[in-house]
């Protein structure tokens, strides 16, 4: 009866400290998966696993501050599923949507945004805790850049050309925001 007892709460213990890097996990499948859609022109799922992401990035810290589980590898490996869903896979599927059209300046605009997410997430990941995050989080900028695909036929195309380094100005700029 021991044994059991002993066998259960160790994979309790386990699943416990593996609860918020497997949240951070399906953020990145999700990011992932974005990317597989929107090369396959299924920009609308594209945008649902974008989201969905989003939402699993809302509350992978929660779980493991909650659980106190917060630990350097979660900080890391949250950066690296941010990059993918918030830089690499809105920045495809408005470059698939709207700016493949502008050749080569589009394709410099959508690596522009995506360098200037993975500046800001390394500039995150080496700063000191403080309640502000400098520069706009990747998170915001990204889906901002996926939310505008609801008004991609609204907007001129050119509008992407503004947008895309506005954003990425923006993360690696030193304004301050009050984290929430």
């Amino acid at each position: 009866m021991f044994f059991y007892h002993k066998l259960v709460d160790t994979t309790v213990k386990k699943m416990k400290s593996q609860a918020a890097n497997f949240i951070t996990i399906s953020n990145m499948s999700f990011g992932g998966a974005a990317i597989m859609a929107t090369l396959h022109e299924y920009y609308s799922y594209s945008v649902l696993f974008i989201f969905i992401a989003a939402l699993l990035d809302r509350y992978d810290g929660k779980v493991a501050r909650a659980l106190g589980q917060v630990s350097d590898l979660g900080k890391q490996l949250d950066s690296m599923s941010d990059i993918i869903s918030f830089g690499v896979a809105p920045a495809l599927l408005m470059y698939k949507v709207v700016l493949v059209d502008f050749g080569f300046v589009g394709m410099t605009m959508t690596v522009l945004y995506i360098v200037c997410g993975a500046m800001r997430l390394a500039r995150f990941n080496i700063s000191e805790a403080n309640g502000y995050f400098t520069g706009l989080p990747i998170t915001a900028a990204g889906t901002v850049l996926t939310l505008t695909y609801f008004a991609s036929n609204t907007f001129h195309p050119v509008f992407y050309l503004f947008l895309f380094p506005i954003l990425a100005l923006l993360m690696i700029s030193t304004l301050t925001l009050k984290k929430v």
